[in-house]
């Protein structure tokens, strides 16, 4: 269902073309409030309960496993991807025979981490580089083999948007026995994911790009190997059983259930937590898969406008939400100049134009920023 401009609903100047969410959401004005109403309420610690400190994050909890079609048991509440990404190097055992499955260009947070751990166990990195007739998910599956101990990819290029079909990708990992971690970061919360078809070890998703939320939360789902015998990369004190009375904090009991041993230490954070819950819920409500839509019709149409006026534009497969489209590299800096000088906003990639719209756009904002293309 295509789902009507709800630019109302975020405080975008009218004369503001911001087609960057990708890079940042705009905040929502529910968002907004909702923080501002938990800054009011930490100024007062004495009325604040149980509720705050276990049952919003375990709210939130249900919210992003319900996005997934997962359960809460599986879901942690980090800070960050980066911190995600470390959980699972500190979890994925591989030894110097085996190789760790890359893509060219993939964004750092999703590298850096594999590289230590290539230096730590001696497994050899395969950066997969995708030649211009084959897709990304093609150039992934020819480079998984029987020596493949990790794929540790996204679900779309995070530079234009080139779609990574995960299925084909985790049964192909499987095969080889091979673990799989995703970060789902340009994607999550405008393309539809569903964790039991794709069957992940570990997959990790920033909050403030398109599930709307604040800076500083992020999300883990741990299949149910590492949410039995998982070990964090700390040892927070609300991780525990029993860890809701707060006289039995001394007692030392063993793990919570799940994947909340993995919850970073002060993961109750009271604001970003009612944020993260606002945007969600808003999410939740248009549907995922209508916001899909709603964006594909919206770049779809600035692709079909654009190889009219002889643009090269990222090619199919692609998702729907995130479009590339290619300048030269000496207008680069021009371009940039410029469209920042008429409130137009988005990201450049190397010498590509990244497009990522949500549904405080329309299709005159696709029109205003061709003018400046062309």
């Amino acid at each position: 269902m295509i789902l009507s401009n709800q630019r109302e609903l975020f405080q975008i100047p009218d004369d503001v073309t911001f087609l960057n969410c990708a890079n940042m959401s705009p905040l929502l004005k529910s968002v907004n409030e909702a923080g501002i109403d938990s800054i009011n309420k930490r100024n007062q610690p004495w009325t604040m309960n149980n509720d705050d400190w276990f049952g919003a994050p375990d709210h939130l909890r249900g919210l992003f496993g319900s996005l997934i079609n997962s359960d809460k048991e599986h879901i942690a509440l980090i800070p960050s991807v980066s911190y995600g990404m470390a959980i699972a190097a500190k979890n994925i055992k591989l030894t110097s025979g085996q190789n760790i499955v890359l893509l060219d260009r993939q964004f750092p947070s999703n590298v850096y981490a594999w590289r230590d751990l290539s230096g730590r166990t001696g497994a050899k990195i395969i950066t997969v580089k995708k030649p211009g007739n084959q897709s990304w998910t093609e150039a992934i599956l020819e480079n998984i083999n029987e020596a493949t101990g990790l794929v540790a990819i996204p679900n779309c290029h995070w530079t234009d948007g080139s779609l990574i079909d995960l299925e084909p990708v985790s049964a192909a990992a499987r095969k080889v026995n091979a673990k799989l971690v995703i970060d789902a970061s340009q994607s999550l919360g405008a393309y539809p994911l569903d964790i039991q078809k794709i069957q992940p070890d570990f997959l990790l998703t920033v909050g403030y790009k398109w599930l709307l939320g604040p800076f500083n939360i992020a999300f883990l789902y741990a299949s149910d190997e590492f949410c039995e015998k998982g070990i964090p990369i700390e040892f927070a004190n609300l991780n525990m059983a029993g860890s809701e009375d707060f006289s039995r904090l001394v007692y030392y009991d063993e793990y919570k259930p799940g994947a909340r041993r993995f919850d970073a230490g002060e993961s109750s954070s009271f604001i970003h937590v009612a944020m993260a819950i606002a945007g969600m819920t808003q999410v939740s409500e248009w549907g995922i898969a209508n916001i899909q839509e709603t964006l594909s019709a919206l770049t779809e149409s600035l692709a079909q406008k654009a190889v009219v006026a002889g643009l090269e534009t990222t090619v199919q497969p692609r998702v729907g939400h995130i479009i590339g489209i290619k300048v030269s590299d000496d207008k680069v800096l021009e371009l940039s100049k410029k469209l920042v000088e008429n409130k137009i906003h988005i990201s450049f990639r190397g010498t590509t134009v990244r497009v990522a719209p949500h549904l405080y756009n329309d299709h005159n904002d696709i029109d205003k920023l061709l003018e400046y293309l062309t």
